[in-house]
């Protein structure tokens, strides 16, 4: 089992900027407790962070064949960016979107996800427990998805 978590822009930022609204941590200490349960829970986990539209097209992209979920942080592209979505519904794996932050608490341009349609689910308003939540989410999705299959297989046998 592999999952891919894309960052979007400015998340490299974390623990530096704007502390009262994403909190003190900084991204590689998120990916360390995500990748602590992901060494718990045998799961293989990437992490790739661009401030780069195309290049988390491209990871997203990438991830056909080489991952079975997807955790993405889109950032400030979860309201503009419909190359995203289209990425994201294009690969069809089962994806997570997560925020920081409340996004329907703060400015109203930022209360509409163009990506949240083409995901699993969408987790906000958690802070960085959120990561952890959808480790636990990713992790039971892709238990189902295994599960079915496994069952299916019995029943062509």
């Amino acid at each position: 089992m592999k999952i891919v978590v894309i960052q979007g822009p400015n998340l490299n930022m974390l623990g530096l900027r704007e502390k009262n609204i994403y909190g003190p941590m900084k991204l590689e200490d998120i990916h360390a407790q995500m990748k602590a349960f992901a060494d718990q829970n045998k799961v293989e986990i990437e992490f790739f962070q661009s401030n780069l539209e195309g290049e988390l097209i491209d990871r997203i992209q990438e991830s056909l064949g080489d991952a079975d979920g997807i955790i993405i942080n889109p950032a400030a592209y979860t309201h503009t960016s419909i190359a995203i979505r289209d990425a994201i519904a294009a690969v069809q794996l089962p994806t997570l979107e997560v925020h920081l932050s409340n996004i329907y608490q703060r400015e109203e341009f930022r209360h509409t996800s163009l990506i949240a349609p083409v995901c699993a689910g969408q987790i906000s308003g958690m802070g960085p427990f959120g990561y952890h939540l959808a480790m636990i989410g990713m992790t039971q999705i892709l238990s189902e998805i295994s599960a079915i299959k496994d069952a299916k297989a019995k029943q062509e046998k």
